[in-house]
């Protein structure tokens, strides 16, 4: 190898994060053709993730070294949320959560590339794709030793849980996530809740922020939030609660009450 060529993948391998992946295609519009990738990888320097990604040779990747390569270098809006951006941030300490599940979240036309899906990562990954939430609001940097992602932030993560509830998550344990959210932003939450197409979601926020009696919640405009119209169900023979026009379980309804 030419010393050009070494001096190239030098500044390369200088300025690639240990534990992340890199994008054959981005690689390729900074200067790195697929025959020097392909002189890379017989020289051990790099190697395939799958089609259309690498990582450095012998490193071992995870799936949040995967997103930094989507976030990053393919503009991706796929992040960590619900239940798993919760627990990164310590907020679903005490309750019993998987950590061979990782739930990803992206817009409602992304899918996962073939080379993520098919990577043997030590998590199970559960990815849901939706438009319920914008893409650019409520998502906060997350430090992953020497590098950084997006993921959801406490306020978005929840709405997340939501979405998925009852039939992927348990309205209960999504109480008592809520009730551990005292610190929570009044104005992220306002701006969430504005901007959020999904009626269940900011009903079941709003019951749940207010039944566990949480400060910021006095600090919420309600009157500037779109709550819908019409009742919503989510419970057979459910308890009705008429502010928020829901009928939910009365294990729900009763939760706390001696």
């Amino acid at each position: 190898m030419s010393l050009e060529k070494e001096s190239k993948i030098n500044k390369l391998l200088k300025a690639w994060p240990k534990g992340t992946v890199y994008l054959s295609r981005w690689l390729g519009a900074n200067g790195y053709s697929s025959q020097l990738l392909n002189r890379y990888k017989n020289s051990n320097w790099i190697e395939n993730v799958g089609v259309g990604a690498v990582k450095r040779f012998g490193d071992d990747i995870s799936i949040e070294g995967a997103l930094y390569a989507l976030q990053k270098q393919a503009e991706s809006t796929i992040h960590i949320g619900g239940k798993s951006a919760l627990s990164l941030q310590g907020k679903a300490h005490y309750l019993q959560f998987s950590a061979t599940k990782i739930q990803l979240f992206g817009g409602k036309n992304e899918k996962l590339p073939s080379w993520l899906i098919h990577y043997p990562w030590k998590a199970e990954l559960q990815y849901f794709s939706s438009s319920f939430l914008p893409e650019d609001i409520g998502l906060v940097p997350k430090e992953i030793k020497n590098f950084s992602i997006y993921i959801s932030g406490p306020a978005r993560a929840m709405m997340e849980c939501l979405y998925l509830a009852p039939k992927k998550e348990d309205l209960i344990e999504c109480y008592e996530l809520i009730e551990g959210l005292n610190n929570l932003r009044p104005t992220v939450v306002q701006q969430l809740l504005e901007n959020c197409t999904s009626i269940k979601v900011k009903r079941l926020f709003l019951y749940m922020a207010e039944k566990a009696a949480l400060q910021w919640f006095d600090y919420l405009d309600i009157s500037k939030i779109d709550l819908g119209k019409g009742k919503r169900s989510l419970a057979k023979n459910g308890v009705y609660v008429p502010k928020y026009k829901i009928s939910l379980p009365e294990k729900l309804t009763n939760y706390g009450i001696l």
